[in-house]
């Protein structure tokens, strides 16, 4: 179906940031894989992409359920054959999360599972397929607020806003591309964070300074970078942000 351009696979991307990635990647001339969980709606989204003269086709893919996972896997391999780029967008914010004496435990549990734990099942399945690409992409979709160093600044803007399970799930994704990066060495894959700002989208209530067209073109420019650029960091668009 591709054999010679770069094929991607962009998690929770039937809207906001996740479909405008998958659209913006595809506008770039990769062949790009709608991952989302409902069928209807990411069917949906990919047919509004296709209609648009995109390669844009949906797979369906559950991050915290590891037998959508294999089943997705098994698919791009039966279909596609490799994976170029991997972008671990799915997540999630439970509104019942909060500072450590008050947040909801199952909030917290549920945003550690999608987050970190359901990034961690989708890469691990997809490795296999990323070793076949000339040059593996991994782009891990984090925040700002995740970054220990910038939490323990009284001076940071967002200093007070301590949503425990949130902020420890993306700090646990960092943790996944500074070890993927070191556990990957001796292969052509690379892995990013790769921080978007604060967007208007469901996740964030609509609150927020940036379209998710905005936001998504600098994940996008991290995920076409091959070769060894930039690998291991934590980017968003106004340059390097802390562990």
């Amino acid at each position: 179906m591709n054999s010679t351009g770069r094929i991607a696979l962009v998690t929770g991307a039937n809207k906001g940031i996740g479909y405008e990635i998958a659209r913006q990647l595809a506008g770039s001339g990769v062949s790009v894989l709608l991952g989302a969980r409902d069928a209807g709606r990411g069917q949906a989204a990919a047919d509004d992409l296709a209609g648009q003269g995109l390669d844009v086709a949906f797979i369906r893919i559950d991050v915290c359920d590891a037998g959508s996972i294999a089943a997705a896997a098994a698919e791009i391999d039966a279909r596609r054959g490799r994976l170029d780029i991997l972008v671990n967008n799915a997540g999630i914010a439970d509104y019942t999360d909060g500072a450590p004496g008050k947040a909801s435990l199952d909030a917290v549990r549920s945003e550690l599972e999608t987050n970190f734990i359901g990034a961690l099942a989708v890469t691990q399945a997809m490795l296999p397929l990323l070793r076949k690409a000339k040059a593996g992409r991994i782009v891990n979709m984090t925040s700002s607020l995740g970054s220990l160093t910038l939490n323990g600044d009284p001076s940071w803007p967002f200093y007070g806003v301590r949503l425990i399970g949130y902020n420890a799930s993306k700090a646990a994704l960092n943790m996944l591309t500074v070890q993927l990066n070191a556990d990957l060495s001796d292969t052509g894959i690379t892995a990013v964070s790769a921080c978007p700002g604060l967007v208007a989208t469901d996740l964030s209530g609509h609150r927020g300074d940036r379209t998710p067209s905005e936001a998504a073109a600098f994940p996008v420019r991290m995920a076409l970078l091959q070769g060894h650029d930039l690998k291991g960091i934590c980017q968003s668009e106004q340059g390097a942000v802390p562990w």
